[in-house]
């Protein structure tokens, strides 16, 4: 075994065929910019085995040498799914990618008494490094001097000056890189100098002895492993805690037991041993930087550190912040409510131009009904959120590279801390108004899992754009045109959905996701000029995993929809006697008015038709009959398909949000027995139900995709199915028993 490196299994060796070199830093510390800048924008990226984390690599201009950019970090003790993701490839914990063989460590030259923590943990595990000391440009502007050379002498590794935004360094990493490669296996120097308490060394020394002994690690690896986990275990955050017991298992049960035993006493001898290792730690940083920091002057007045501070004095302020921030939201919200709407409009034109050429090609059966109302509409239905989803993406990027992000964050904690959310969860929930999936993959930016998932499981409750046909038609059909009425309705709603969703969180918070929330702290890095060319790669590359991920399972989801609203296909000679009566009352050269029926009678006796008969005992209570059934039945498509198909079961053929003839169907619709089914109160009933429930395949489809399991669509779809059924009930139930209609 190499002295500096772990033990590596045949699988990770399999899989090596170049160099990787892994990239690492803190937030904010221009990582990202400087990973283009080696790579010239040509990147793969996806997400990493069983997780959304992105996965972003490409190789470095003019080598063979392989570049993996890691999720940004503070420390290697993980605390978001980030941290957890970049710890465990540093490591070789994950299965599927291959360990590096070398790391490239991004520091901020401005701010490195933080950035430095993670660069010696990084270092301490003795893996060949190359430390970058990035933002010289910004130190510069703040009058400070770094002197790149102490700091290498103290770290035992290459340390470059560079300036990722003006290109500055970038040859000197490429060159540094190559040497590593000449050379490999050469680690850095440096070795840890200061002391921890006596009780902690001593259980880091045992644990390294046995890690060592069952061949998990060399001796450095196995003492930086050893400092890190036995930290983890005993600093209270569950994140750490369940690291180290994951690390534990790869010792033999009665190690892992013996250690259990001895992290007991160590918390009894040394309470404070975790926090005393980090202040120690820290402590030899200060040190370090006050001799390799000096100070040229007190930086320019126009510097970016003087103009983030009078810029904070604004966007921050008690009063106007608040303000500003409301005008940003408004903006955004614009763009992925109403700016996405020509193009969305444009896909979904083209779509049904395609769907009439298909229809002219190939004779009417299954096999077009396959291809125009399965795969294309299944396209469609995935293509149609594309515009909306880049747009989210591409300010959403504006926001975070100019800093304005963590503002946000910093404005809305106090407001959604009362709920028991994060600050960043106003952002998700308020795009969520245009449409749940944008809103769902925006949660990416909150790194407790907990906050992040509660986010998740109440952002379809907001009122999205899908809902709204479904509104206008329901409304124009029973409240006619009293506009006050009509306008205070759709309110009604949209506040429903609102006040539904803050009232789940807390219960989230308070059950499913109990435990203390975490402290709300977030750095407030400088502003910056968005680079236009990465502002957009990074928009394609993430709207991209949406088309190939979400994507494929929306698509199936429609075409099995399809195909149970199609089959079994019916022969005309078996409709019943009252079809048949109709058909024959119209004239034979009306054959819109005879396919308007055909449909219709069709979709009834489908599958999907039969499973509405099947619920309508179920449904009855709420004031459905099987019609309004197989609306809610089809809507899982995507809830605005409610409206056309309620078009084809009452027999008017296409028809949307602005139908006349819908309209007047579904008000005059009587039960056999007597009395209108689709009253005001039914109505609100109805809307009641589209608010609360889960009708949206494609959001359950992304959920899975973002959670990496089915646990929380389910969860999702039962706990918003008993409050759609629940909230649609009382409204019809206590309607009637208060006397306001039937």
């Amino acid at each position: 075994m190499s002295e500096q490196t772990p033990t590596q299994s045949p699988r990770q060796a399999a899989v090596r065929t170049r160099m990787v070199v892994a990239v690492a830093g803190n937030p904010n510390s221009g990582k990202t910019t400087l990973f283009n800048a080696l790579t010239g924008l040509r990147m793969k990226v996806a997400n990493y085995p069983g997780v959304t984390v992105e996965k972003r690599e490409a190789r470095l201009v003019g080598t063979d040498i392989e570049l993996l950019d890691l999720p940004g970090a503070y420390s290697l003790s993980a605390r978001s799914p980030d941290e957890e993701i970049a710890r465990d490839i540093i490591q070789g914990r994950i299965e599927g990618v291959a360990r590096p063989d070398a790391m490239l460590v991004i520091v901020d030259a401005s701010n490195l008494a933080r950035n430095l923590y993670l660069a010696t943990q990084i270092i301490e595990f003795g893996r060949p490094v190359v430390v970058v000391c990035n933002m010289m440009d910004m130190a510069e502007a703040r009058g400070l001097a770094v002197d790149c050379e102490r700091l290498a002498e103290a770290l035992g590794a290459p340390v470059i000056p560079a300036a990722a935004t003006e290109g500055r360094g970038i040859e000197a990493i490429r060159r540094a890189l190559c040497e590593l490669a000449s050379r490999p296996g050469e680690g850095p120097s440096f070795q840890r100098t200061w002391s921890l308490p006596a009780a902690l060394e001593g259980a880091v020394d045992r644990l390294a002895a046995r890690m060592e002994l069952a061949g998990v690690a060399n001796r450095r690896w196995a003492r930086a492993g050893a400092l890190l986990w036995v930290t983890d275990y005993l600093c209270g955050d569950a994140g750490c805690r369940r690291s180290a017991e994951r690390y534990l298992s790869r010792l033999s049960s009665a190690d892992a037991e013996a250690f259990r035993t001895e992290a007991a006493t160590l918390t009894v001898a040394e309470p404070d041993a975790a926090s005393a290792a980090v202040e120690a730690r820290y402590g030899w940083i200060a040190g370090l930087v006050s001799k390799a920091v000096g100070r040229e002057g007190a930086g320019s007045p126009g510097s970016a550190a003087g103009m983030t501070d009078r810029v904070d004095r604004v966007v921050t302020h008690r009063f106007a912040g608040p303000a500003i921030f409301a005008g940003v939201m408004m903006l955004l919200f614009a763009s992925i409510f109403w700016g996405a709407e020509p193009l969305m409009d444009a896909v979904d034109g083209g779509q049904r131009w395609l769907a009439v050429g298909v229809g002219r090609l190939i004779a009417d059966g299954p096999l077009r009904s396959l291809i125009a109302d399965g795969v294309i509409a299944g396209v469609g239905a995935v293509l149609v959120f594309f515009p909306q989803i880049c747009m989210l993406f591409f300010f959403l990027g504006i926001l975070e590279d100019s800093g304005y992000m963590a503002r946000a964050a910093f404005l809305m904690d106090r407001l959604m801390g009362r709920v028991g959310l994060h600050g960043k969860s106003f952002i998700p929930l308020l795009s969520s108004y245009a449409c749940a999936i944008p809103g769902i993959l925006a949660t990416r930016t909150i790194e407790d899992r907990r906050d992040r998932l509660t986010t998740i499981l109440v952002a379809p409750l907001m009122s999205c754009s899908a809902r709204l046909p479904v509104y206008v038609i329901v409304i124009a059909a029973v409240f006619g045109g009293r506009t006050m009425l009509k306008a205070g309705v759709m309110f009604s709603m949209y506040l429903l959905g609102t006040v539904t969703a803050l009232g789940m969180a807390v219960l989230f918070k308070r059950t499913v996701f109990a435990g203390p929330r975490p402290p709300f702290i977030m750095e407030l890095p400088p502003y910056h000029l968005p680079r236009l060319g990465g502002l957009v790669r990074s928009t394609w590359d993430r709207s991209k995993l949406f088309l190939t991920n979400a994507g494929t399972a929306i698509f199936a989801a429609c075409v099995v929809i399809w195909a149970l609203s199609y089959f079994p296909r019916t022969d005309p000679a078996d409709f019943s006697p009252e079809t048949k009566a109709r058909l024959a009352a119209l004239d034979e050269g009306d054959t819109d008015a005879r396919a308007k029926v055909i449909a219709g009678e069709r979709l009834r006796r489908s599958y999907i038709g039969r499973l509405g008969h099947a619920i309508e005992p179920a449904i009855k209570p709420l004031g459905f009959d099987w019609r309004i059934g197989i609306g809610i039945l089809s809507s899982f498509l995507a809830r605005e398909v409610f409206v056309g198909t309620m078009g084809i079961t009452f027999a008017v053929g296409e028809a949307d949000e602005q139908s006349t003839a819908l309209r007047d169907a579904l008000a005059s619709t009587s039960w056999p027995e007597g009395g209108r089914v689709l009253t005001p109160l039914t109505g609100v009933g109805l809307m009641v139900f589209y608010v609360l429930a889960c009708q949206c395949v494609s959001t359950l489809a992304v959920v899975r995709k973002e959670t990496g399991s089915w646990w929380w669509p389910a969860l999702m779809f039962a706990y918003m199915s008993v409050l759609a059924y629940a909230g649609a009930l009382a409204v019809y139930q206590l309607g009637r028993w208060t006397g306001l209609g039937g």
